[in-house]
């Protein structure tokens, strides 16, 4: 499976690197959390079927979710079958904020999908 670390993620962030950040953690679970990392762009898990062909290609996407598990991996895979460079960060949105790395207020990224 592939896979990006905190470090990984936050180096691409901090070099301005071009990638497409995409939060799959479920409804539920993102807004029970309120936060989202910078730049991420919330994509309904449940829905992906729907909205799978809009992820630009062309550039690497990473994938999140609460703890980095099956939702993540599972998209990961699916979209490294269709085609795509995609990885999921490992240890998801939990390990991004013990790592003391920024977050945003879910409110403020705003939702979209």
């Amino acid at each position: 499976m592939s896979t990006i670390t905190v470090p990984e993620l936050a180096l691409w962030q901090s070099a301005g690197f071009g990638f497409e950040l995409l939060d799959v953690r479920r409804a539920q679970a993102r807004a029970a959390d309120g936060t989202d990392i910078p730049a991420g762009r919330w994509l309904d898990p449940a829905c992906w079927l729907d909205w799978k062909d809009a992820v630009p290609k062309g550039r690497p996407v990473v994938v999140y979710c609460a703890h980095g598990h099956e939702i993540s991996q599972g998209l990961t895979a699916a979209l490294r079958a269709l085609g795509l460079d995609a990885r999921h960060l490992d240890g998801g949105i939990a390990a991004w904020k013990q790592a003391g790395q920024t977050v945003v207020s879910a409110a403020q990224a705003g939702a979209s999908s």
